[in-house]
C-alpha cells in the first residue's frame, strides 16, 4: 500500500508538469487552452522522431523539442490566439479547441492512430529500495526535474524583469501598457514558456507510458484538474494539486484497478466543492 501511494505521488509531480503550462496562461492571459493536451503529445512524437532519425536518448531531445515548442508556442499566440484577448471567453476556447481538433488529426495522419513510446531504456526498469519499498529510479528522477522546474519558473515570476513584467499585465494590461510593457510581447513568451515545459512533460510521459494523436485530451484533463486543486495560478499549488490527484488515483487502483482515474475525478470534485479557490489562492507569484 504505502509503494502505491508512492509511485501515485511521483505520478501526482508529472501532472503538476502537465499543469504547469497551463496554470501560466490560465493566470496570466486567463484564457483556457484546450489544446494543451495534444502539444504534450506533440511534443512527444517529435522526440520520437528524433530518437528514430538519430538515435539518441529521450532526454537527450529534451533540449531540442522544448526550444522547438518555444517557437511554436510564441508563433501561436502571436498570429492566432492574440487575435481572441479582449473578446471574451469563448473565442479563446473556441480557437483552441478547434486547434486540437487540428492538431489530432495531423498527427493521425503524420504519425498512424499506433501506440507509441519513447524508450528510456536501462532507466526504465531501475529502481531504489527505500527499506520494504521499491521505486522506480525514473519516477524519482521526474520528482527531481519537477521540482527544479518548478523552482526555476517561481524564481523568474517572483525576481526577474520578464515575471515583474507577467505579474503587472496579469494585475492590470491597461496600467501595464501605460508603464512602457508591451503587453503583447510578453503574453507570446508566456505562451512558449508554456509549451517549452508542456515539452518536459511530454518526455518523462512518453518514458513511462504509451500515447497515441487521441491521448491529448486526458493529459488535458489532468492538467485543469491539478490547477484547479491547487489555485488558479499558483505556481506551487499546481505541483501539489497534481500530487493530490496522483495519490487518489493511485489510492482508488487499491480497491478495483479500473478506478484509478475515476477516484480522481471525485476528488477533484470534492476539492471544487469544499475549496472552490483551490489550496492556494493567489496570482502568478512563487
Amino acid at each position: 500500500m504505502l509503494e502505491t501511494l508512492i509511485n501515485g505521488a511521483l505520478v501526482g509531480a508529472l501532472y503538476g508538469l502537465y499543469g504547469l503550462g497551463l496554470s501560466l496562461c490560465l493566470g496570466l492571459m486567463r484564457q483556457i487552452n484546450l489544446a494543451h493536451g495534444d502539444f504534450i503529445i506533440f511534443s512527444a512524437f517529435i522526440a520520437l522522431q528524433l530518437m528514430t532519425h538519430f538515435g539518441i536518448h529521450p532526454l537527450l531531445a529534451l533540449p531540442i523539442v522544448a526550444p522547438i515548442m518555444f517557437v511554436v508556442g510564441w508563433l501561436l499566440q502571436r498570429f492566432v490566439m492574440e487575435r481572441t484577448l479582449g473578446r471574451g471567453e469563448m473565442p479563446p476556447i473556441l480557437v483552441s479547441f478547434g486547434l486540437s481538433v487540428i492538431l489530432q488529426n495531423v498527427m493521425l495522419e503524420l504519425f498512424s492512430a499506433d501506440t507509441k513510446s519513447l524508450d528510456p531504456g536501462a532507466l526504465g526498469t531501475a529502481a531504489v529500495n527505500l527499506g520494504s519499498v521499491a521505486i522506480g529510479v525514473l519516477p524519482l528522477l521526474t520528482l527531481a526535474v519537477a521540482v527544479g522546474i518548478f523552482a526555476l519558473t517561481a524564481a523568474v515570476f517572483g525576481s526577474t524583469r520578464f515575471g515583474r513584467a507577467v505579474r503587472a499585465t496579469s494585475d492590470n494590461e491597461a496600467v501595464a501598457q501605460l508603464m512602457g510593457i508591451r503587453t503583447r510581447r510578453v503574453f507570446a513568451n508566456a505562451m512558449g514558456a508554456a509549451l517549452a515545459i508542456s515539452a518536459i512533460a511530454a518526455i518523462f510521459y512518453g518514458m513511462r507510458g504509451t500515447f497515441d494523436p487521441s491521448t491529448g485530451p486526458e493529459r488535458m484533463l489532468f492538467a485543469f484538474e491539478a490547477v484547479i486543486l491547487g489555485g488558479l495560478g499558483s505556481i506551487w499549488g499546481t505541483l501539489a494539486g497534481g500530487i493530490i490527484l496522483g495519490i487518489a488515483q493511485a489510492s482508488g487502483t487499491l480497491i478495483i484497478p479500473s478506478l484509478g482515474p475515476l477516484v480522481g475525478h471525485i476528488v477533484f470534485l470534492i476539492g471544487l466543492l469544499l475549496m472552490p479557490g483551490g489550496l492556494f489562492t493567489k496570482r502568478i507569484r512563487a
